[in-house]
């Protein structure tokens, strides 16, 4: 069935200090998105940095998200880590709860949790991290949402618990067969049309093209491009006009 609302998500506050990552400014990019993942400082991220950011999602009504990572600032977060599920989670509940405080200082509620990078990659193939995570946020964040994939362990075991889940759909990634996204450390630039275009087929049809060359059914609520993609803003506004061109609204995900 085509989806009539679907909620616009991108990483916010991948910077540090001086330091900023891609060619977009989170201020340009706010206005055009419906839930915002904000950096918590191991991948990036600032006090600083996320105070302002978490200031301007208030200022803006945009939905407010902990994008909590690896502590892997020289890489991004987009290199896998070998640790113990239980330290990963204390790790995620570390950061989460830094936004959290920011978010109360500015009488923002949070909304959801999204791993970033490799560390939301891990999750979706490890049902241990992903059980163990869930069973965390039960305790600390019954009413968040988790936003994960459709394919992946994340989003069966929070399901099976009864966890708020916000399945996505990625504009700036490519899908293998199996319906993963396949990750990359660093992307090309996009034609922002092509891009908007395959969101718009799988709002309205359910259906991507995978790297295979085959088409698979896609199902999400939320759409995702990465703020640090070149062109990320021409990427955003593209996918966004052209989605209310064909009558899909955008929203952020309620219960």
């Amino acid at each position: 069935m085509p989806l009539k609302s679907v909620d616009l998500n991108c990483d916010m506050g991948e910077g540090f200090g001086h330091w900023s990552y891609g060619d977009a400014p989170d201020d340009k990019l706010m206005p055009i998105i419906s839930s915002a993942n904000v950096a918590t400082g191991f991948h990036a991220g600032d006090p600083n940095l996320m105070d302002a950011v978490v200031r301007m999602a208030g200022e803006f009504g945009i939905g407010l998200g902990a994008h909590p990572g690896y502590n892997d600032r020289q890489g991004f977060g987009r290199r896998t880590i070998a640790a113990k599920p239980d330290e990963l989670v204390n790790d995620i509940l570390y950061q989460t709860g830094a936004l959290r405080e920011f978010a109360r200082r500015h009488g923002i509620p949070l909304q959801h949790v999204k791993p970033h990078g490799a560390l939301y990659m891990t999750a979706a193939s490890d049902p241990e991290l992903s059980r163990i995570l869930v069973e965390a946020l039960q305790k600390t964040g019954p009413e968040l949402f988790l936003y994960c994939m459709d394919i992946s362990e994340t989003y069966r075991i929070a399901r099976e618990a009864g966890q708020p889940v916000v399945r996505e759909f990625y504009a700036d990634r490519d899908y293998d067969r199996s319906g993963s996204i396949v990750f990359a450390r660093k992307m090309r630039r996009l034609d922002p049309d092509q891009v908007a275009e395959k969101c718009v087929r799988a709002c309205l049809d359910g259906k991507v093209r995978t790297v295979e060359g085959d088409d698979i059914e896609i199902e999400f609520e939320s759409i995702c491009f990465h703020s640090d993609t070149p062109g990320a803003l021409a990427i955003g506004t593209a996918v966004r006009d052209m989605l209310l061109a064909n009558g899909v609204k955008i929203a952020a995900p309620s219960h």
